[in-house]
């Protein structure tokens, strides 16, 4: 429409619309089993708000057959300055994996996720985590696996948020019920990593 422009060939893009594409990119990795355009709707707010973001949809709906999809995004937008990945769920495991190869990403965002090891601990990079307190892993999960992330890492527990509320694919089997709505729970996400976004890329 007037204020976001979509596009889908090998990615699905949603850039401001209107205006040079941004000097900032968002690299999206899907939950497990998820499809891709589940995140259509968060995508598109954080586009809203003036960044590039490369939604990447991966082989069997399983971003850990397909780590490296978000390679060709750095080659496909070369005007981009400043690049920061963020995954939910499984695909921010394998977004993880991503980044650690890939120094040129600034940025690390967590939604309802965590690193599969200590191998980022000290890599000097910014992560945001953020996460719902109704999440089916539990808050204590996210304490327990806080040492893996940089020290400096900054959390966001969005009160009454789930799981599967980050995305728009329906019930998560074994979430707990969320008592903020889907809508809701996504807004405080965009603004979140927007003020992240904002305070690593001044």
């Amino acid at each position: 429409d007037a204020r976001v422009t979509v596009a889908q060939d090998d990615f699905i893009t949603f850039q401001p619309a209107g205006q040079d594409t941004p000097t900032i990119g968002v690299i999206f990795y899907p939950g497990g089993r998820v499809d891709a355009r589940s995140y259509a709707v968060l995508c598109r707010a954080l586009a809203e708000e003036g960044f590039l973001v490369v939604l990447v949809p991966v082989r069997l709906n399983m971003a850990f057959f397909d780590i490296n999809a978000a390679q060709p995004a750095f080659a496909a937008y070369p005007q981009i300055k400043h690049w920061a990945v963020a995954g939910h769920s499984l695909g921010g495991v394998a977004a993880a994996l991503f980044v650690s190869n890939h120094p040129q990403v600034e940025g690390l965002i967590f939604l309802a996720s965590y690193p599969a090891d200590d191998s980022l601990k000290n890599s000097g990079l910014r992560v945001l985590s953020i996460y719902g307190s109704n999440d089916m892993a539990g808050e204590q999960k996210f304490a327990e696996t806080s040492a893996l992330n940089p020290a400096d890492t900054h959390y966001v527990v969005i009160d009454g948020g789930n799981h599967a509320q980050f995305g728009d694919y329906g019930l998560q089997p074994g979430d707990n019920v969320a008592t903020i709505s889907r809508a809701e729970q996504q807004s405080q996400t965009v603004q979140a990593i927007v003020s992240f976004l904002a305070s690593i890329f001044k």
